[in-house]
């Protein structure tokens, strides 16, 4: 019997070892190319984790037959215009989802708006994406706008945020975008009262989409696809923004309610919804997550 001593070694630079190497530099290579997020998705968090969502249809923003949405007087059901524009209002909810099915039993995506932030300088507020809506507050003129409401642009609406956002999404980072998403939100109702803004209403008052992040509760981590109520959620303090592995600030539900509870975060409802799956886990290591 040969002893093994005498077996001849291969060399690292030997074709043997140059081929395993060559095979495993193109295992990570599809690992890495696997783990983006793909066109249609985003990240977010649910039970203290990271989560991928998967956008399988557009949004919707509910409007009912009784509605308003435009606040010029006439209910839904008798202004045809009011139906020509997506209106996707905070505070403002229907009865009933997409489906028709009771908003009572609604999944709840809460949507974490950074509404800290310390910027002055008007000119740093985003832009409308391709122009805007006719009246909706772009640049310059929404910074004036917010400044005159907050004493500084918050991130939500800085053109390249201070913290890690999950949208805008990698794939498109264009300030007031996300896959899938509208890309401008009505605050009319949210603002009503405050300087500057009638109450009630008398017209929307159209702004960017924010920058944001997302958290689903934690029986919702693993869903298939359904509709999902956006549920803004304002956080006042940057100690509780997620970091954007998940490890720290808030990534569950129970963190957001703790907030809220202390008056750090102030959450409302909507007509928005979106239409998404989601699964535990991350498929992207927060490789876009915008704003840093």
């Amino acid at each position: 019997m040969k002893s093994s001593q005498f077996r001849p070694q291969r060399s690292l630079t030997s074709p043997f070892w140059t081929t395993v190497v060559t095979c495993s530099w193109m295992t990570l290579a599809a690992t890495a190319a696997w783990a983006q997020l793909a066109p249609n998705q985003t990240n977010g968090f649910g039970n203290g984790r990271l989560v991928t969502f998967t956008y399988l249809q557009n949004f919707d923003c509910v409007d009912e037959p009784t509605m308003d949405l435009d606040h010029n007087a006439i209910l839904a059901q008798s202004d045809p215009n009011e139906m020509q524009t997506p209106i996707c209002q905070a505070v403002t909810e229907p009865t009933a989802d997409p489906t028709g099915g009771d908003l009572k039993h609604t999944a709840h995506l809460y949507v974490l708006v950074p509404m800290f932030g310390a910027d002055t300088d008007p000119a740093d507020a985003m832009p409308c994406p391709n122009g805007g809506r006719p009246g909706e507050l772009c640049g310059v003129q929404l910074g004036n706008a917010l400044i005159a409401l907050f004493g500084h642009i918050p991130e939500a609406w800085r053109t390249t945020p201070s913290v890690a956002t999950q949208c805008p999404d990698p794939n498109n980072p264009v300030s007031g975008t996300c896959t899938m998403h509208a890309s401008s939100v009505d605050l009319s109702v949210l603002l009503a009262g405050m300087p500057g803004i009638p109450n009630p209403p008398t017209g929307p008052v159209f702004v960017p989409t924010p920058n944001h992040s997302h958290v689903v509760d934690n029986s919702r981590v693993n869903a298939k696809p359904i509709w999902w109520e956006v549920r803004p959620v304002l956080i006042m303090d940057p100690a509780d923004w997620p970091a954007p592995d998940g490890s720290s600030g808030i990534t569950s539900s129970r963190a957001m309610d703790a907030a809220e509870a202390a008056g750090r975060a102030i959450e409302v409802g909507s007509n928005f919804f979106l239409f998404f799956s989601s699964k535990g886990g991350s498929t992207s290591s927060m490789h876009g997550m915008d704003g840093m």
